[in-house]
């Protein structure tokens, strides 16, 4: 479609996790190059305005908005007030165009028609409100081309299919003080960081899995480092426990932007299905993702120079044995530990040098 004229200030929704933000990233790139001269307002969460203030980003400010603000969102700490200055407060900022690129729309879509914005666009599941112009929702698409094909809609193209995130001198900073505890000795060693968290359980290969890979990429002659959150503590120390090698516990150490750092100065990544797994490719670094089918077409790296993907055919629930595309089942049990630790071997061995 044709470039909408007199586009002065674009709103994007996208107030999701890490990965979700680098999803959006060509397509906020396209906006960017579509519409040089607009204002591109990001309107997310506080840790999206935290992270892309630092550092060069398309977007040109982001707004955090109130909880509870999108309507799947839990109501507590809500406050309806809040709620409805904060809509004031967007049509008074006179946005020309209001994009959602946050998801299905059922919510998200009522959220950006109360933007006031002369035009939006969007993604649209059968029972969400239509916006002027909209992409069917169906979840088997790449997340990148999805996003792509919404800003489309107002003529916005790039030719940049891999998300890039600029990494600072502070990111890097806050890397080198935390590497610090290695010993000088092996310093000079290739870095290499597992992560062996994801938000959903069903997407984390086995700790022990880990474990061994971690052994056997020391004995390679490489540092190894595991990565994680506060809460995926226990995670990082049951691989850090279960080495027989030295690594460096990483879990609740690093902002994001030192992870950042971290993970750009590796010579290799290996993770699961994950924010940290996308960030690492999107600072430039080798990765192995390790990926349960479905979860490949929607959030498969694009490219395969740096990136590979090990892939877990697994569709039925490995407790109670029910086909999970067709059907729901309440257990969590891991749908990607049939990936063996000889195939990220393998891998690990072609993407280092």
């Amino acid at each position: 479609m044709a470039v909408l004229p007199d586009i002065q200030k674009i709103a994007v929704l996208r107030a999701n996790a890490l990965g979700d933000l680098i999803f959006a990233l060509p397509a906020l790139t396209a906006l960017r190059q579509t519409y040089p001269e607009a204002e591109i307002v990001l309107l997310a969460r506080q840790w999206h305005r935290d992270f892309l203030s630092q550092r060069p980003a398309p977007v040109d400010r982001v707004i955090v908005i109130p909880q509870g603000g999108i309507g799947s969102e839990s109501a507590v700490g809500q406050d309806p007030e809040e709620l409805a200055n904060f809509f004031r407060a967007m049509v008074a900022e006179r946005f020309d165009l209001a994009i959602q690129l946050h998801g299905g729309g059922r919510n998200s879509n009522p959220f950006c028609q109360n933007l006031g914005a002369r035009t939006t666009i969007g993604l649209r599941t059968p029972d969400a409100l239509p916006l002027d112009r909209w992409v069917p929702y169906v979840y088997y698409q790449s997340e990148i081309l999805r996003y792509l094909e919404v800003v489309a809609l107002v003529g916005a193209k790039t030719t940049e299919v891999q998300p890039k995130i600029t990494v600072t001198e502070v990111d890097r900073a806050e890397a080198r003080q935390v590497l610090a505890e290695v010993p000088a000795p092996v310093s000079a060693q290739p870095l290499i960081a597992l992560h062996p968290g994801a938000t959903d359980s069903r997407r984390r290969w086995s700790t022990t899995k880990f474990a061994a890979l971690g052994d056997f990429l020391v004995e390679q002659g490489s540092r190894v480092v595991v990565t994680g959150t506060a809460p995926e503590r226990p995670l990082v120390e049951a691989v850090v426990r279960q080495m027989r090698s030295p690594a460096l516990d990483l879990a609740g150490k690093l902002s994001l932007g030192g992870l950042t750092g971290l993970l750009s100065g590796c010579q290799l990544v290996i993770s699961n299905d994950s924010g940290p797994l996308h960030l690492a490719a999107a600072v430039g670094t080798a990765t192995i993702g390790i990926y349960w089918c479905g979860n490949l077409i929607t959030a498969g790296l694009p490219l395969r120079s740096q990136h590979r993907p090990l892939i877990s055919w697994r569709l039925d629930c490995p407790v109670c044995g029910l086909d999970c595309t067709k059907h729901h089942c309440e257990h969590r049990d891991s749908f990607v530990d049939d990936v063996s630790v000889e195939e990220v071997e393998t891998m690990a061995l072609e993407l280092l040098p």
